[in-house]
């Protein structure tokens, strides 16, 4: 995809009445917009995607890290690369740590190879460098364009059915089982009940269009946890969701001795190991074609899209700031951080200029003080929330070229890689590799870019010596 940036927004034929420096700053008038409406829009996104205040925790926390100071990484990492978008790019789109990837650096990377969080911290920073470089020199068109678009709409659906099944396996509605790999678990049990009462609870919200719904689910079926009981490590039952006793268990001032848990203790120099390359390769593939992806469709929603180009304004901004959000997040303790598709919450609402961003990021500030929520929330009320957002990303699906063998059967092997082995970088591995060999087998060898010849040799290296992947 191309990445030329056209210099400003055509104006609205009736533009609304705002004035003073922000409009100046922002051009507010200029976008077809005023002071109000960028200010509910922002927080119509702040709503849309607040919930990841609440999954992300839970997923992290699973591979080690203090939940309490995920909650608080997650909160600043979101408001200032938010803010940075906000200011630097001056566009209205919010970010916040990406789904997918942080469930690969939780169960992938630090639970399935034993690899220590802080290294992987570490590579999460080398993504976000890597992320930079590639978004300030020309190779960025190239790249985004040698790969083939199935095999990232493969990737986005397959990241979908992986979170999907994560969610599922919290829940105790997926079990392991030794003959039949997984098997469904307990539907009786506490947790399980939850869950589902959470995701039609979440399910409903959506059909009524109530915004923040996702949030909205995470929460109320947090409170119905306080009816549901499951046994303890000591075998006694105890309520899923221990409500708070007093307002110092739901808002308090931070604690940066918590967060210091997670801030700071990237590994980068482990991270430099060559069996650590494949890891490194699924943070920025991931992250740069899921923020490419993200950016076409907002950027359609707002109707600026170049036709030509397929591109729109500070489009080069834009991607450093993504960049610079995930070297952010890392030093803050989180996973890759990302541009939310939920944005096109707040641009629905009206939102065309960067302050949409501002208001976003400054209520993902304020969001720090309720820190100690993280310790409140089960794991069965976010489920939900993991199997909606799965749903979610699978629309791709809906694209993918299944007429052609030689296209469908390397997107194929990427939807069923990804889920089943439990790894996003072996099913865009299956992916890839496939599609040459049988662009090579079948005499199209002129399709296959020069990319995508050199990912596939160090795919078929990296194996060939290392015996498995990441």
């Amino acid at each position: 995809m191309s990445v030329a940036v056209r210099q400003q927004v055509e104006p609205a034929p009736v533009p609304r009445r705002s004035g003073g420096w922000l409009d100046r700053f922002f051009a507010i008038q200029a976008s077809g917009s005023d002071l109000r409406t960028e200010i509910l829009a922002g927080v119509t996104t702040f709503v849309t995607m607040a919930y990841i205040l609440f999954v992300n925790p839970q997923i992290l926390g699973a591979a080690g890290l203090d939940p309490n100071a995920v909650l608080m990484a997650t909160a600043l990492s979101s408001g200032f690369a938010t803010l940075l978008m906000g200011l630097f790019a001056r566009m209205p789109f919010a970010l916040a740590p990406g789904m997918g990837l942080n469930a690969y650096f939780a169960y992938t990377v630090v639970l399935g190879q034993g690899i220590p969080w802080q290294t992987v911290l570490g590579a999460v920073f080398m993504d976000g460098v890597i992320f930079l470089l590639i978004s300030l020199l020309p190779i960025r068109e190239r790249i985004l364009r040698d790969i083939p678009l199935n095999i990232r709409l493969a990737t986005s659906t397959a990241i979908g059915l992986f979170i999907a099944f994560i969610g599922l396996r919290s829940a105790g509605l997926i079990v392991p089982n030794e003959a039949t790999l997984v098997s469904l678990g307990d539907v009786r049990s506490g947790p399980a009940v939850l869950a589902l009462l959470g995701l039609v609870i979440t399910a409903l919200l959506m059909a009524r269009r109530v915004k923040g719904a996702i949030l909205w689910g995470v929460l109320l079926t947090t409170l119905l946890g306080a009816f549901f009981h499951a046994p303890d490590a000591s075998g006694a039952m105890q309520p899923l969701t221990r409500l708070p006793h007093s307002l110092a268990d739901v808002v308090r001032a931070p604690d940066f001795g918590v967060l210091a848990q997670v801030a700071g203790q990237l590994d980068v120099r482990s991270a430099l190991q060559l069996g650590l390359l494949t890891v490194i390769f699924t943070f920025t593939f991931v992250n740069m074609f899921d923020t490419a992806g993200t950016l076409v469709g907002l950027g359609t929603k707002m109707g600026v899209i170049d036709e030509k180009t397929g591109t729109f304004p500070r489009v080069g901004r834009v991607l450093v700031s993504d960049a610079l959000a995930t070297i952010i997040g890392a030093g803050l303790g989180t996973s890759t951080v990302t541009t939310y598709v939920e944005s096109a919450a707040g641009i629905g609402q009206g939102g065309r200029t960067g302050l949409t961003a501002v208001v976003t990021g400054l209520l993902f500030l304020l969001a720090v003080f309720f820190w100690p929520l993280a310790g409140v929330i089960p794991a069965a009320a976010t489920a939900p929330a993991l199997v909606i957002v799965g749903l979610l990303m699978m629309e791709p699906i809906r694209k993918l070229n299944l007429d052609d063998i030689t296209e469908a059967l390397p997107a194929f092997l990427t939807v069923l890689g990804i889920p089943l082995t439990f790894s996003i970088a072996t099913g865009m591995v299956l992916g890839i590799v496939s599609y040459v060999v049988l662009k090579l087998v079948t005499g199209r060898i002129r399709e296959v870019s020069v990319t995508m010849w050199i990912l596939a040799a160090i795919f078929i290296a990296h194996y060939a010596f290392m015996g498995s992947g990441a």
